[in-house]
C-alpha cells in the first residue's frame, strides 16, 4: 500500500525531490542495465574474477536500489511491504 504524508505533518515534495527521485531511478535502471550486460557476456564457465565481477555489480545496484526508494520515500511515495504475508 502507498503511503501518502499528511499535508499538516510533511510538506510537499519540492521539484528539487521529485528530481532527485527521477536521477535515482535512471541510476538504479543503469546499474541494472550493467548486471545484464554482465550476465549476457558471462562465460559459460565463470572463472574467479567473473564472481567478483557479478558480486561488485550486485552491490552498485542494490546501493542504487536503495538510494532510489529513499528518494522515493522523500517525496511520499512510502511503501509498506511488497512481500505476500
Amino acid at each position: 500500500m502507498v503511503g501518502i504524508k499528511g499535508p499538516m505533518t510533511d510538506t510537499q515534495p519540492t521539484a528539487d525531490d521529485r528530481e532527485t527521485l527521477r536521477v535515482a531511478a535512471a541510476a538504479h535502471s543503469a546499474a541494472a542495465r550493467a548486471v545484464e550486460a554482465f550476465l549476457r557476456r558471462l562465460p559459460e564457465v565463470p572463472a574467479p574474477a567473473d564472481v567478483a565481477e557479478y558480486a561488485t555489480l550486485l552491490s552498485q545496484e542494490e546501493r542504487a536500489r536503495g538510494e532510489r526508494q529513499a528518494a522515493a520515500d522523500a517525496v511520499g511515495l512510502e511503501i509498506g511491504s511488497m512481500e505476500s504475508e
